[in-house]
């Protein structure tokens, strides 16, 4: 059994909503009161770390289906359009619904994690002699900070409910009370909290440390940078030097810390001993045999696993994805790559194995087992390609059949030290620092290039050089931010945050035009798709919370 934080779903949702009848005189169990206050705490901070796996396949937190199918790097997935059709909507940025169910379900599970965090704060502060109580009031402020960046990133204009605020007004809360930068403080404050009263190490794996809030303060500042100050528009207006000097802060407090790249690219994505590597900063933790029928299992990821293997074959990496990851002479090639489907068949950056499933080559680096078309659920609608990092080897105990569903209990990395490391290259481009940039983005250029032994099957197939100066390249700022672009994408494909970082570098309608432009001649159902500026940047606020707020919220631009 995974040594483990333990998360599980617990029921403890009572604790966060008070209730009594006209026909029982009984105490409500949602009050805290003075006699169960001194142990309420902990439960209430259990639950609020609880909720980071307490979501399902159709309202994944791990955001696939809005960061990643919603991009330029996959397709859907599943038997057809029609198998959970709002993801294939949002695929083709076509007859997005203010009534899709899965929208207003995600909204609502995020606010349901939100409401535990402030119960888990409330419960902290009425403890009496409690020793670290502001390092445990941080650790839920660094929780209700996960789950309002996740909105934030999706909605925009969101409600900020803190602890404060109670129960009965919550609906009485504006989306847009508070600007858009206004609105990235105070998730930047919860964060900016726990840098400072958390401790450096936790003994219990999976709960956060000073590193994990710096690492997302970090993140934080870098999204607030970039500026959509027209409250009628998701244009990126400037970016803040301010901001950006922040970034480099936090990501040099983490690059001091504990926390390194993986000797291995590989590492980042396999179970057992690599989890909560030297790499990963935060991370939900999974379990099996842990006394519970299937153990706490994935159910975010759980629809990515091939036909071949179970089900349900979504999330397929597109072929302009697979294309990006071809090099010239060992650099990406930025024009005209995308011309052909020559794919792997060229040279490609290394972490393309890693990250893709290809027919004839190894799944998940066993030898012995074979990826081929006929794993494939739909291969003339979605191609024949596989996710492979989220998904593990078949062989492996943490592979749990769920029939039909077949799940597992690999931990899912919410940030790692390489994503920390590029959102500093990109603070240092953006403040025309790009000369400090490109040693970082070669440390993590030179790791890929080293990420081989476990690929041994595609060496063939491989080639990536570091950037030299004048030697292969020419490092201006425009040079180096697109490089900086690029590495983002293939480090962290398919990881659930390449639409986001679309949306926060101002570029979304032409990249998504080139990749409809280019996709159109291989998908016949990408012939409706058409990304709308100053609208598909964003969801729209589901109807159903609009009137939840009496009509208060304003629905997001172009809605």
């Amino acid at each position: 059994m995974k040594k483990y934080f333990n998360t599980g779903l617990i029921g403890l949702l009572i604790i966060f909503f008070s209730a009594c009848t006209d026909f029982l005189n009984e105490e409500p169990t949602g009050i805290l009161t003075t006699e169960n206050v001194q142990t309420a705490y902990e439960d209430a901070l259990t639950a609020a770390y609880s909720a980071l796996g307490n979501d399902h396949y159709n309202t994944p937190l791990s955001l696939w289906p809005y960061g990643t199918v919603r991009s330029d790097d996959a397709y859907k997935g599943g038997s057809g359009e029609q198998d959970i059709s709002t993801f294939h909507f949002f695929e083709i940025s076509n007859n997005i619904s203010t009534e899709f169910g899965e929208v207003d379900a995600l909204w609502y599970q995020c606010y349901v994690s939100i409401s535990r965090a402030n119960s888990a704060i409330k419960a902290i502060n009425a403890a009496e002699n409690l020793t670290n109580k502001e390092a445990k009031i941080a650790e839920a402020r660094f929780l209700r900070g996960h789950f309002y960046f996740l909105l934030k990133i999706l909605f925009k204009n969101i409600p900020y409910i803190d602890e404060n605020v109670p129960v009965a007004d919550y609906g009485k809360i504006s989306n847009v009370a508070l600007t858009n930068d206004e609105l990235w403080q105070k998730i930047a404050d919860d964060f900016k909290y726990g840098v400072d009263h958390l401790p450096v190490r936790q003994m219990d794996r999976g709960r956060a440390d000073k590193y994990s809030a710096a690492a997302y303060l970090a993140k934080t500042y870098l999204y607030k940078a970039y500026r959509q100050e027209n409250s009628e528009s998701n244009e990126v207006t400037s970016v803040n030097a301010a901001d950006l000097n922040n970034v480099l802060t936090y990501a040099d407090m983490v690059v001091a810390s504990q926390y390194k790249l993986e000797n291995d690219f590989a590492y980042n994505f396999l179970p057992g001993s690599y989890e909560n590597g030297a790499e990963s900063i935060f991370a939900v933790q999974y379990s099996n045999n842990d006394g519970t029928k299937f153990g706490r299992v994935n159910f975010a990821d759980l629809l990515s696993v091939p036909m071949k293997l179970g089900c349900c074959d979504f999330l397929k990496p597109s072929q302009t994805l697979v294309n990006a990851f071809r090099t010239q002479n060992g650099l990406p090639v930025f024009e005209n790559y995308n011309t052909n489907d020559g794919g792997y068949a060229a040279q490609n950056d290394p972490r393309l194995f890693h990250t893709v499933a290809i027919p004839g080559f190894a799944y998940k680096y066993n030898e012995s087992l074979i990826y081929d078309v006929d794993w494939n659920r739909s291969p003339g609608t979605y191609g024949v390609y596989a996710s492979l990092k989220e998904n593990v080897d078949p062989t492996c105990d943490c592979f749990v059949p769920m029939v039909p569903f077949y799940a597992n209990t690999k931990n899912r990395i919410v940030i790692r030290h390489a994503d920390v490391l590029l959102m500093k290259a990109e603070a240092l481009v953006e403040l025309n620092r790009s000369a400090e940039a490109l040693p970082i983005i070669n440390s993590i250029r030179n790791r890929a290039k080293n990420s081989t032994d476990m690929i041994q099957y595609a060496n063939g197939f491989v080639d990536i050089k570091l950037y030299q100066d004048g030697v292969n390249c020419n490092w201006t700022q425009d040079f180096a931010r697109q490089a900086l672009r690029w590495e983002r994408r293939l480090e962290l494909a398919m990881e659930g945050g390449r639409f986001f970082d679309l949306v926060r570098w101002g570029v979304t309608e032409q990249v998504m035009d080139e990749y409809y432009n280019s996709e159109k001649t291989r998908r016949t159902y990408y012939a409706d798709a058409n990304f709308t500026k100053n609208k598909h940047e964003y969801l729209p606020i589901p109807e159903q919370q609009i009137k939840f707020s009496k009509y208060l919220y304003k629905q997001n631009v172009g809605y």
